[in-house]
């Protein structure tokens, strides 16, 4: 409900914004500017204070409600603490940089041909800026190459003999004034190798040489190669070819007959990417004889001692000239050589990355062959000296006149870094009221001319660095901040009236009601901080108090105004309620209070704020508000274990805040047991232990024990023993386990509710080793070769082959015989054995019955079956083969089967071959399956063929039937119909052509097969006559192809050309036309077609 307070309080809000606008008349602030303003905790603003330089940023600060809630026997202002505020968009303060210069390589050749060195800094008033170049400032006016862009420093046409140098930014303020790090401009630049010609280099063959580079003018560093004879035909080097990217040579150990040619070097800058390439150098061989050998000469390695700084990479060269070519090795006196060592370019370098102090040592390089050897040494020393690095910053500082100020900032490096101090870019001295030490300065009696910018300045041979921080020294009469403020306190509760004005020095204070001072007693009280404290508040207290502060500067004062209420009371009911999972539950919390104050509700779970917004439809929150009691429900909708827990409500007024509490208590199925242990270990059971899980307020009624193994679908309920495993038992024995299998274990309990979650697994173990107790399965066999008897059966799977040594047992007899013969199989995964005997016939029958084994013992064996050996090839030719052309190309085979017996025919294959030919010449063909007949293709027309027949199976081929004979057919004649002439009348043709004759080579023509086929159908319509002519219907309109073959012994002749018809359903039309043939057409019939194509009513 409203509170008839609220128009006054609207009121006093736009009154104390005015109020603090006309108190600080030199920083005009707007109302918006004041909603951003950021409360400082300290107890006067203008009191000594730090800060990080790097945090000026203006930043939105909301209220923090929950540090208002938090007390809820405290007094609370109505608008605000009596704390500091001040707006970070409008706060003035020195220059501080954004950016520093960077060092900067410019590439000399560069199309843009300006540098651009980059400043910027932040402080209000913005600061301006001017630059340094080796000390000098520098003067745009007076050189028109340098102009500024804000705080960037830009060079045009910039040149290495006027602008190679150390440059540093200075930015500066009505505050002060702070200067960069030095940066170093440099230049990136490759001359041009001199024009003139270099002599040439004649050696004996074997005979090593030195080819110089003599690189020209450059900066920074260049990588050097070689080229032979023509761009880019590379020199690649080996044991035998180097080039050295310390000194640019290429070196040749020993010099062959491939090596002759024109030599060029050719350099690359590292930053510019830019080549240049020297003249020439020729190699040529000497004709007086070839070079002996001779023992290696070490003619490029690292100097006799290396300095080196830790952290870098390092290449040491070793190469030696020699014949036969040196071999290089390296190894370190007294040491071993780091591991993280790599030997590049067929070990002529030696690079040591990431360079530690215990890298340090004497390396040897040694260059061997047959002649003999030589050594060098050099000492490499790692120093572990760097660039300073802060470990102790100055802070930006506000203080009070006449304070003392002590700031220290701290270095780390090698060498050790030496201090030095500026203030507002220059350097400062201890003398008067300063005191400098090293790296800490103390100045006694700070004075407002003390204000400014300061640098703590660290530097050794590597390197400069700064710390930078602004120096305020405050002075002003005391403000108040809101002024006046609203407290109310809580019936019978403390109240504290806070006074903390803004000023600087700290002003004394006062506290007076009405027209007297206060004097402190048992109940009311002056801290230190110069709050004025009330114990035991009552409605006597309330009214006006006035705080005065004042100082040399001036005084002000503080009205608070004081309302003390009736405490708030809460009743949070039910206080404990227990239900269900999937239950539903309402918690309703009511507030008895002043009626003249509104009050605030806020639901907590487990001492956080409940988010209804996000808690998947559990919550929900209902509000109703009475004459001098409010209300609110907490509905917790489908209940889940998680809800279970403390459920609090907090009542909050502008006077106190008074929090319940009640608990819910959720009954579900159980949670998941503790860790489970395997205790003992069989080769069929498992004696398993675990730790009782939360019963979620319903008592656990079972156990059920699961194991998972790698031949299980997933989790498997075990058989127990005690069965069942009750829910007071935290012990169980897993039973009829399998041996020698890896399994994890896990439990789950039961209650009234239902079936919780599963432990975590167990750790995998394995089951003890037993004797096999499952036979293989499905012995069966047959087939193979004369002589052989083939057993074959299922493997048993790993999961019961009960060990280590896994095999089988083959055992068989022949059928009516005594003993068994066995044999040892002692691959886990065989499925198959062969026995040979030359002495047993073919099918013979034999007992088999396979077992199993391990290294504990035998296991079973499976039943007794009967199998047979192989019955062997066939032994008789198939009988009554006969063979019949049925066209010229092809003859159809047929025959009966060998007479039963041993080796039986799985299939037949036909041999045949013209008489003309041999044998071993012919084809063969093969049966699909056990087929008596075959029809031979592809044959060559009127040829006497020879054939014979023999069966075959999986053990080899029978003997050949006696050869038979068949003639092909001659071939049918190649001259297909020709003339076509066809009269159409409705749906009726009348199809008529030329007769087909036959040459003497091929068969007489029998008659004549005309196809009709209608375009996109797939129906075909085929007639055959003797005649040379036929009538035709067609069924439907539509377009009709027609073609014509002749009919012969050797099958069918070529096809005619083709008869196109197009008709349409009922329309009746009467033409005749002939087809276009290939053959060349006589006039007449030219004329007649003409004729017969044009209408009569054109005539």
């Amino acid at each position: 409900m409203g509170s008839p307070w609220k128009p006054f309080l609207l009121l006093f809000v736009i009154s104390g914004l005015s109020d603090f606008a006309r108190a600080v008349p030199a920083r005009p602030i707007s109302y918006a500017a004041v909603l951003r303003m950021k409360p400082d905790s300290s107890s006067s603003l203008l009191s000594s204070r730090s800060r990080p330089r790097q945090h000026h940023g203006g930043e939105l600060v909301t209220p923090d409600w929950s540090a208002f809630s938090s007390h809820p026997l405290s007094a609370l202002s109505l608008l605000s603490s009596p704390e500091d505020y001040r707006s970070e968009e409008s706060e003035e303060f020195g220059p501080a940089f954004i950016q520093e210069p960077d060092d900067v390589i410019f590439p000399l050749d560069s199309d843009e041909k300006k540098v651009v060195m980059h400043c910027e800094a932040r402080g209000n008033p913005l600061p301006t800026y001017r630059w340094y170049v080796n000390g000098t400032e520098v003067d745009s006016e007076a050189d028109y190459r340098y102009s500024f862009v804000d705080g960037n420093l830009i060079i045009t046409n910039a040149s290495e003999t006027t602008d190679y140098g150390k440059y540093q930014c200075k930015a500066e303020n009505s505050f002060g004034t702070v200067l960069s790090r030095d940066a170093l401009l440099q230049f990136a630049y490759l001359g041009a190798f001199s024009t003139k010609t270099r002599g040439g280099v004649s050696v004996r063959e074997g005979q090593g040489v030195v080819l110089m580079c003599t690189p020209p003018p450059h900066s920074p560093e260049i990588i050097y190669s070689w080229v032979l004879n023509e761009f880019p035909s590379f020199v690649a080097e080996d044991s035998r070819r180097f080039i050295s990217q310390d000194t640019g040579n290429l070196y040749i150990s020993k010099v062959q007959p491939s090596d002759i040619g024109s030599y060029v070097c050719l350099v690359k800058n590292t930053v510019t990417n830019a080549r240049v390439l020297s003249p020439p150098t020729p190699l040529t061989l000497k004709t007086d004889g070839v070079m002996g050998e001779y023992e290696p000469k070490i003619e490029v390695h690292f100097p006799t001692s290396v300095l080196v700084a830790k952290g870098l990479t390092v290449r040491l060269e070793c190469f030696a000239l020699g014949n036969p070519v040196p071999t290089i090795t390296w190894r370190k006196i007294n040491g071993n050589i780091p591991k993280k060592a790599r030997l590049r370019k067929s070990q002529a370098v030696l690079e040591i990355p990431n360079i530690q102090l215990e890298d340090s040592g004497t390396y040897e390089c040694k260059a061997e062959n047959p002649r003999g050897g030589t050594a060098f040494k050099g000492h490499l020393q790692v120093y572990s000296e760097s660039l300073p690095q802060w470990v102790r910053m100055i802070n930006d500082t506000q203080m009070d006149s006449g304070e003392k100020l002590q700031w220290e900032c701290k270095a780390i490096g090698r060498p050790r870094p030496t201090y030095r101090w500026l203030r507002n870019g220059l350097p400062l001295t201890s003398q008067s009221r300063f005191e400098i030490v090293n790296g800490e300065l103390t100045v006694y009696k700070v004075q407002p001319t003390d204000s400014g910018m300061y640098q703590c300045v660290s530097e050794n041979k590597y390197g400069t660095i700064y710390s930078n921080a602004e120096l305020k020294i405050l002075a002003s009469a005391p403000v108040f901040v809101p002024n006046p403020v609203r407290v109310i306190a809580t019936l019978g509760k403390d109240v504290s009236l806070d006074c903390k004005p803004r000023a600087s020095p700290k002003p004394r204070i006062i506290w007076k009601r009405g027209d007297r001072r206060i004097q402190p007693n048992k109940r009311i009280m002056l801290l230190r901080n110069n709050t004025l404290k009330i114990v035991n508040s009552s409605r006597a207290d309330e009214g006006n108090y006035v705080c005065r502060a004042e100082n040399q500067l001036g005084s002000a004062e503080m009205t608070a105004i004081l309302w003390v209420k009736e405490a708030m009371r809460v009743a949070l009911s039910p206080s404990r309620v227990e239900v269900t999972v999937g239950e539903s539950v309402v918690l309703s919390c009511k507030a008895t209070h002043d009626t003249s104050l509104d009050v605030a509700f806020q639901w907590f779970f487990n001492q956080k704020p409940i988010n209804f917004q996000h808690n998947g439809g559990h919550f929900e929150f209902i509000q109703t508000v009475r004459a001098r009691s409010s209300a609110v429900d907490l509905m917790i909708r489908s209940i889940l274990l998680k809800h279970a827990g403390k459920y609090g409500c907090r009542a909050q007024t502008s006077a106190d805040t008074v929090f319940a509490e009640a608990e819910l208590l959720v009954r579900g199925p159980p949670g998941p047991p503790g860790v489970v242990i395997v205790e003992e270990i069989t080769d069929t059971t498992a004696t398993l232990s675990w730790t009782r899980g939360l019963d979620n307020h319903s008592p656990i009624s079972t156990y059920n024990l699961q194991a998972r193994s790698p031949y299980s679908l997933g989790w498997q309920t075990v058989k127990t023993d005690p069965d069942p495993v009750t829910g007071d038992m935290e012990s169980a024995m897993a039973v009829e386990l399998n041996p020698w299998v890896e399994y994890e274990f896990r439990v789950v309990a039961s209650n009234a509710i239902g079936t919780g979650d599963p432990s975590a697994p167990s750790r995998g173990v394995r089951t003890k080793e037993a004797v096999p107790s499952v036979a293989p399965a499905n012995v069966s066999g047959g087939n193979g070769r004369r002589h052989e008897l083939v057993i074959s059966w299922e493997p048993v799977s790993e999961e019961f082959q009960n060990g280590e040594g896994f095999g089988y047992i083959v055992a068989f007899r022949a059928n009516g015989t005594r003993g068994w013969k066995e044999k040892m199989v002692t691959s886990a995964d065989s499925t198959m054995y062969k026995y040979r005997d030359e002495t047993f016939p073919p099918l013979t029958p034999f007992e088999v019955k396979v077992g199993v084994y391990n290294n504990k013992g035998d296991g079973p064996f499976s039943k007794v079956v009967i199998i047979h050996s192989a019955e062997g090839e066939p032994r008789e030719p198939p009988t009554d083969v006969k063979a019949y052309s049925i066209s010229s190309s092809e003859i159809r085979v047929t025959w009966k089967p060998p007479n039963p017996g041993p080796g039986k025919p799985r299939g037949y294959e036909v041999s045949y071959w013209k008489d003309v030919e041999q044998e071993e010449a012919g084809k063969k063909q093969q049966t699909v399956k056990n087929e008596t007949s075959m029809v031979l293709m592809g044959l060559e027309g009127n040829s006497l063929y020879l054939i014979t027949v023999k069966g075959f199976n999986s053990i080899g081929q029978g003997p050949a039937s006696v050869a038979v004979t068949a003639k092909s057919r001659k071939a049918p004649p190649a001259q297909p119909p020709s003339k076509l002439l066809w009269i159409q009348e409705g749906n009726n043709v009348s199809l008529s052509w030329d007769p087909v004759k036959a040459k003497d080579n091929e068969s007489d023509v029998i008659g004549y097969m005309v196809l009709l086929k209608q375009e996109g159908r797939g129906h075909n319509q085929v007639t055959r006559t003797i005649n040379p002519s036929t009538m035709l219907s067609l069924p439907e309109g539509g377009t009709y192809i027609i073609e014509v073959r002749a009919l012969s012994e050797g099958g069918e002749g070529a096809v005619s050309s083709q008869v196109r018809l197009v008709t349409s359903s009922g329309v009746r039309a009467k033409s005749n036309q002939c087809s276009v043939h290939s053959l060349p057409q006589s006039l007449t019939w030219t004329a007649l077609l003409l004729v017969l194509l044009v209408p009569s009513a054109s005539w």
